[in-house]
């Protein structure tokens, strides 16, 4: 799923507020990733191409992506009337490079070889390789060891960038603390994820609802709102406090990625339909389903590495037509109404609760995208 800090905005007077202006201004953030993988990519190229088009990948992955949580990083910093913009801007190139580093990692944990809509990094090195007249099967093997190697240098050039940032030594010390706890947080979460993925175990629905508070939510909002507040100086108190609301937004917008994973068409969502169908992800919507009349019509396809078109489609029109989706609905629902209960303006002020309001506002509008995909295949199978 995908979040922009684009369309329409709070005003104030005839501007603007600035937390805004920070979030929806990438240049500097495009820049900086910009120089800093075609650095890389030139030292690279003395290994030879293969190497080179590594960076060039990583590049075009990074390019790819919709700044979301670089934007929450500048705006939290501006929000709180922070003045460390050029350190800003290098935390938040540092979390996007994070977030790519997860992505490769992630599809190729996922055995996917689409992102976006257009074949990832694994599969363009692959393409590569085997156009350059290798067998499919060791083009294959050493596409996944491009992808690991690459996924591993995203990783270390995003630390790289957040040790550099000038700062006093107190706060650089806070982002590296902060950066080393995303990472591992993140990690347990995905390794979690890949268990319950593989059969090895099934999990409860609290423990689902964790491994989105440890993923996505640690990465793309718990850590980037910490990040803001830290460069501003902000009080521990607050650093808390955001950390709270990030973990209810992160798992929010898990939640309905997971529902746009097999409601959303593929073409709105720029991935397979099927994969979390195939590969038996236990997600919210499944572990309700479970204890639902509607899994005997799913039960059969469910975890089927075979699972055709028209099997997938069945069970997604089964779905559909349950009581599943709407029981996950509720659990976003529920979520951001205790955002914006905890938005609390003597905690946060008022320029960082509307801040705050802005990205749940965000979740809220993708939450009733999937509501009407959801409808749509109700609709449909009816």
């Amino acid at each position: 799923m995908t979040l922009t800090f684009t369309g329409p905005a709070p005003v104030v007077g005839d501007e603007q507020p600035r937390w805004l202006r920070a979030a929806q201004d990438q240049r500097a953030v495009d820049a900086l990733l910009a120089r800093v993988l075609e650095q890389a990519r030139g030292h690279a190229l003395a290994f030879g191409p293969e190497y080179g088009l590594v960076w060039s990948e990583l590049a075009r992955s990074v390019r790819g992506g919709k700044r979301f949580r670089s934007a929450i990083v500048l705006g939290t910093h501006a929000a709180l009337s922070g003045s460390h913009d050029d350190a800003a801007v290098a935390v938040a190139a540092g979390f996007e490079l994070l977030h790519t580093a997860f992505l490769v990692h992630d599809d190729l944990i996922d055995h996917d070889w689409v992102r976006r809509g257009e074949p990832n990094l694994a599969a363009t090195m692959r393409a590569t390789s085997v156009a350059g007249g290798s067998e499919p099967a060791p083009a294959q093997e050493w596409s996944e060891a491009a992808a690991v190697l690459a996924g591993d240098l995203a990783l270390s050039r995003a630390h790289r960038l957040v040790a550099g940032v000038d700062v006093v030594p107190a706060r650089r010390e806070q982002l590296l603390d902060l950066l080393d706890e995303t990472l591992l947080v993140s990690a347990g979460g995905e390794l979690a994820d890949t268990a319950y993925g593989l059969g090895l175990r099934v999990p409860t629905l609290d423990q689902a609802l964790l491994v989105c508070e440890s993923k996505t939510a640690m990465y793309s909002f718990r850590a980037p709102l910490r990040a803001g507040a830290i460069l501003a100086g902000a009080s521990q108190r607050t650093q808390a406090e955001l950390d709270h609301v990030g973990r209810l937004l992160g798992r929010a917008f898990q939640l309905v990625d997971d529902l746009l994973g097999v409601f959303a068409p593929e073409e709105s969502i720029g991935k397979s339909n099927i994969s979390d169908l195939r590969e038996g992800k236990h997600t919210a919507l499944i572990l309700h389903a479970q204890a639902l009349p509607v899994w005997a019509d799913v039960a059969d396809g469910f975890g089927d590495p075979e699972l055709d078109r028209a099997r997938a489609d069945a069970i997604r029109a089964a779905l559909a037509g349950s009581a599943a989706p709407g029981l996950v609905e509720q659990h976003v629902r529920a979520d951001l109404a205790e955002v914006a209960s905890r938005c609390d303006e003597d905690v946060l002020g008022p320029d960082l609760c509307a801040f705050v309001r802005t990205i749940a506002d965000r979740v809220t509008g993708a939450l009733d995208d999937v509501v009407g995909h959801v409808e749509a295949v109700r609709c449909a199978a009816a």
